[in-house]
């Protein structure tokens, strides 16, 4: 017998995690002098932080160490249950060299147990829409090689674009280069952003204008998505007019499609920044980067 646990940056809503029945790992931020754990919404105060952000303050995430995980899964291994992890981007942190660390310190104390990780190659809705299918499967009664397999299959199809307000949030996490940051922000440009192959962050497009990148953004899912059989995710970090805007956008020439519309969580904000605007959905295959 296993249990499926997922992690707070796929940024599944906490009534969706709720229903599905999913147990989740919390993912810690900080500002203001404040550390918390992101709940996928239950209790955050969205405006608090992003007026924050916008006042000049500088939040900060930080990785869990091996005893967090140690904390974490034990408990399942006590119950004599395996674990099948599906995760946030591996490259988009180091914390997962402290899982594995973890993992190998409770291989020792628990040899008949196992903690199996996917690697979703993605991050905030373009992880959690892999981990709701997972979900979905596991409580449809699929196997773990079944629920592995299956996602390895979706994970090609993910299609994530983005398009940040202010580009010196991605320098300052060390998501974009410092001479990319000043260019495009002396240039007022939007480079609308993706995931590369192995899950980190890389540049689509560039695009003059943030009205283009928002058209830019909904012609990819009118001409791209597959079908309706997942839900097309509209995320924005506290800007919901614009996200509203690229969801009608969508809805005009796809009314059939299953727009959901969702906040940008403090730890991906922390990143990304105010204003961000992004969508996921599912295509034939994951966008290929301008930049390799």
């Amino acid at each position: 017998m296993s249990k499926l646990i997922i992690d707070a940056d796929g940024e599944l809503w906490y009534t969706r995690q709720e229903e599905l029945g999913v147990d989740y790992i919390k993912m810690p931020f900080s500002y203001k002098g404040e550390e918390y754990e992101y709940d996928l919404g239950k209790t955050t105060d969205f405006r608090a932080f992003y007026d924050a952000v916008r006042g000049g303050e500088v939040p900060k995430t930080m990785a869990l160490n091996p005893d967090d995980y140690v904390r974490i899964i034990e408990p399942y291994f006590k119950q004599e249950e395996d674990v099948l992890y599906v995760s946030f981007s591996h490259a988009m942190s180091g914390t997962f060299d402290h899982l594995q660390t973890a993992l190998h310190t409770l291989a020792e104390k628990y040899p008949k147990r196992r903690c199996r990780v996917f690697d979703t190659k993605a991050i905030s809705l373009g992880a959690g829409i892999q981990m709701e299918y997972a979900a979905e499967l596991k409580n449809s009664g699929a196997s773990d090689d079944e629920i592995i397999r299956k996602l390895t299959e979706l994970r090609d199809r993910v299609a994530v674009y983005f398009v940040v307000d202010d580009l010196m949030h991605l320098k300052r996490g060390g998501r974009l280069s410092g001479v990319a940051a000043f260019a495009g922000t002396l240039l007022s440009l939007k480079p609308m952003l993706t995931h590369d192959e192995k899950g980190g962050l890389k540049v689509f497009e560039k695009i003059s204008g943030r009205r283009k990148a928002l058209r830019k953004m909904a012609d990819k899912v009118i001409n791209e998505l597959t079908g309706t059989e997942f839900n097309v995710y509209v995320v924005d970090a506290d800007c919901p007019d614009e996200g509203n805007l690229l969801k009608d956008m969508i809805l005009e020439k796809r009314p059939e499609a299953k727009v959901v519309r969702q906040t940008v969580g403090p730890v991906i904000g922390a990143h990304c920044g105010p204003d961000t605007v992004g969508v996921i959905f599912i295509a034939d295959s994951r966008p290929v980067p301008l930049e390799k």
